[in-house]
């Protein structure tokens, strides 16, 4: 695959786009993390990429001129393992360069406990971002330590302090389930721990043992007890009163209203940094993806060597049931649903084009709505099967066939 970023563009609405950056380098790799990220981040390397970054950002900002930004995202990695020097630098490239407007649209950054700062807390909010993701994944040290973390109780408690005093809109607590060691009264006490400090959005993430991670190398031998804590999770978030609004979502009633015109359904993103991922509605592109870690330097070396950073050369192209598949995809797995008549409109009665999805409506996963097809709680449980399942023949077999690096 070989494209120009011209004609990838050509003819996409460009009024409403998803701006996003990634940050490829790490304070350190947890076990179960299959992302494109380094620990290896010398300052020498860390100013290449910032070098690098604002290069491709002018390049894209000449492709699209009249692009306009009403959302972003900072992700990694680890944005906040840059200094303040760095960030600054980031954020320059985001609201310089390509022109987002920084501080009328909504902007996360993620963020580790072992990075974060008082002066960088105040910098994020200083430039803008509206919501900080902090990937604490467990109050409890034991089952940290089995993920290959570092970190301590009182690192965590100072992160969230700086967070806090930063005053930054929404803070996000991201914890993980299925851990080894982890129980049930284990899973409550992480719960019960993030609650406490009454963040505005809890993301839960069961976690997956991914070829070439840490935990695939030696082995999980934990019992797969995942759905009962899904469940449990679940169910104390929401007679706390947060609203799930995904699988992994559950935002409470004193976040603030988030106001953007951004569908994903619609509405494309570009991707800045190695790693970061740009969408069209027919081409979905990147750099070259790798887990392991020298593959991973070799990737992103590569990146720092390119004279031209927007080369697309690799992502695929979608064709017509492809685009439907993505569109249902990502509003079937929502908590709101598939608006059905907007579906019609852009690509036929749904239910002819996907006639398996009977049967989530007969087992119980589903239900039909007037112009809404809808998971149930017990259907939102198991989304993690069902986006799978809806995947078309195609894009399974690529998938087989793809070379683990």
């Amino acid at each position: 695959m070989a494209l120009a970023l011209e004609d990838v563009w050509a003819g996409e609405d460009t009024s409403s786009l998803f701006l996003y950056a990634h940050v490829p380098f790490c304070f350190q790799r947890c076990s179960f993390c299959n992302l494109f990220t380094t620990v290896r981040g010398a300052p020498e390397r860390q100013e290449r990429y910032l070098q690098q970054l604002a290069r491709q950002a002018t390049r894209v900002r000449e492709v699209l001129p009249d692009a306009r930004f009403v959302t972003g995202a900072v992700g990694g990695g680890t944005p906040t393992w840059l200094d303040e020097g760095g960030l600054d630098r980031v954020f320059d490239v985001l609201g310089h360069t390509m022109g987002a407007p920084l501080g009328s649209m909504p902007l996360s950054v993620e963020c580790s406990p072992e990075t974060v700062t008082p002066g960088k807390a105040d910098l994020l909010v200083r430039r803008g971002t509206t919501r900080a993701s902090l990937g604490v994944q467990s109050f409890v040290d034991s089952e940290a330590r089995a993920m290959g973390r570092t970190q301590r109780g009182m690192t965590v408690q100072t992160a969230l302090e700086a967070l806090r005093a930063s005053r930054v809109p929404t803070l996000n607590i991201d914890l993980i389930y299925g851990l080894a060691g982890q129980t049930p009264a284990t899973w409550v006490d992480s719960l019960t721990a993030a609650l406490e400090w009454r963040p505005e959005e809890i993301f839960l993430y069961p976690l997956f043992v991914r070829p070439l991670t840490g935990l695939d190398r030696r082995g999980h031998d934990a019992p797969d007890d995942r759905l009962e804590l899904y469940r449990i999770g679940r169910d104390l978030l929401v007679s706390c009163g947060y609203e799930q609004t995904s699988m992994r979502m559950f935002r409470a009633p004193w976040a603030p209203v988030v106001h953007t015109p951004y569908k994903c359904q619609a509405d494309g993103m570009v991707g800045l940094g190695p790693g970061a991922r740009s969408y069209t509605r027919r081409v979905h592109h990147a750099t070259r993806f790798a887990v392991g870690g020298g593959a991973v330097l070799d990737e992103l070396d590569a990146w720092l060597d390119r004279d031209d950073p927007t080369r697309v050369d690799w992502g695929f192209v979608l064709d017509l049931d492809e685009r439907a598949r993505r569109y249902l995809l990502q509003g079937l797995l929502q908590a709101e649903g598939l608006d059905t008549v907007a579906f019609a409109e852009a690509f036929g009665d749904v239910r002819e084009r996907f006639p398996q999805l009977g049967g989530l409506v007969e087992h119980g996963l589903a239900e039909e709505l007037p112009g809404r097809l809808r998971l149930t709680a017990e259907g939102l449980a198991w989304s993690d099967a069902i986006g799978p399942w809806l995947y078309s023949d195609a894009v399974k077999a690529r998938m087989d066939a793809w070379e683990l690096r």
